[in-house]
């Protein structure tokens, strides 16, 4: 009897192990991913811009020198990619030498890597400063004397070229046979400049006289429109000359109405848009691309750069708002590539 109730147990115990409801499996859960330490990304050191600090005679809108390296300069920035890659400090209307030389020293102390002394009337200050600064780049002009050091560039303009070009066309436009010039101070470009003009206008008429005055100053506006207004008394219909303080003289061609001029450094026919003939114009702008290169490649100083037509230093515009005749225009622009071919020697 016991055995058969154990018999029975069992039986039953199959059965209800049979009727359960299987257990309900979990499904697999992925470890989550470990995440990385994060990282910072690597610091980029600022790029410091090229600095260029250039000394000025007058002013940046003087239609003249000052205004040529200053146009320049701005057109390589903006080649460079802006402020941010080439910085430009000026110092304008320095026409007292010791102001400028104080300039030029509180430049070089601020550590700019040029500084650009743009007049020939800050040749000694240059040399004496330059001493004290032997990791900065001096550049000075118009003048192609170094001193000998190892951070001294110069620089000059082949003005007689421009010059004896203005001057052919106005040989073939004077009515008077009179031309006056008026200049600020016998040295540099500006004689430079008067020397090919004397030259241009006697390889057309060697009869042609050209009546000189040099006022000893860059910047006397009143004594340069004084000069101007006395060769037009003595019948000057044609004026030319350099510096700043041309305004002067084309004040007084415009007073009179129909005496004409030729410009240099800069393109000066909006000064009289009836009267100027054409200009020679400065593009300093190759001479301080290779200053800074050769700064860069370690070489600051000891060389000597030449404005030209045949380098594009030196450009001759002629006035769209002048009625030049073919004839005329013809005569300069051949005159032009004599000169870059080398068939035209012109002597300073």
């Amino acid at each position: 009897m016991f055995k058969r109730l154990i018999v029975v147990l069992v039986l039953l115990g199959v059965l209800v192990s049979a009727c359960a409801t299987p257990p309900t499996a979990v499904p697999a859960t992925e470890a989550a991913p470990t995440e990385a330490p994060a990282t910072e990304a690597p610091t980029v050191e600022p790029v410091e811009p090229f600095r260029i600090a250039v000394i000025m005679p007058s002013a940046i809108t003087d239609m003249a020198f000052s205004q040529s390296m200053y146009s320049a300069l701005i057109a390589v920035q903006t080649e460079m990619g802006g402020e941010s890659a080439l910085e430009i400090k000026y110092s304008e209307g320095m026409f007292k030498v010791p102001d400028a030389a104080a300039a030029i020293r509180d430049y070089a102390s601020q550590g700019f890597n040029v500084v650009i002394a743009h007049g020939s009337q800050y040749g000694a200050s240059v040399q004496e400063i330059a001493v004290d600064f032997p990791n900065v780049t001096f550049a000075w002009g118009t003048d192609v004397n170094t001193f000998g050091m190892p951070n001294v560039f110069a620089y000059t303009a082949a003005a007689e070229q421009g010059g004896y070009i203005n001057g052919v066309l106005a040989a073939m436009l004077t009515k008077t046979k009179t031309i006056g010039v008026t200049g600020p101070v016998e040295v540099g470009d500006a004689k430079t400049y008067v020397d090919g003009f004397v030259q241009g206008v006697a390889s057309v008429d060697p009869a042609i006289k050209v009546s000189k005055t040099w006022t000893g100053s860059f910047s006397d506006v009143a004594l340069m429109t004084e000069a101007a207004k006395t060769h037009i008394a003595a019948g000057a219909d044609i004026l030319t000359g350099s510096s700043q303080s041309v305004v002067g003289s084309i004040g007084a061609a415009k007073d009179n109405g129909s005496v004409l001029w030729f410009g240099t450094q800069q393109n000066q026919s909006s000064l009289a848009p009836t009267l100027v003939v054409a200009s020679q114009v400065y593009d300093w702008s190759g001479m301080i691309k290779e200053i800074i290169a050769n700064n860069k490649a370690g070489t600051l100083g000891g060389q000597a750069y030449v404005l030209q037509l045949k380098n594009d230093g030196l450009k001759i515009v002629f006035n769209p708002d002048y009625a030049l005749s073919a004839e005329i225009k013809a005569a300069g622009e051949k005159a032009i590539a004599d000169i870059i071919a080398g068939t035209i020697t012109v002597n300073p």
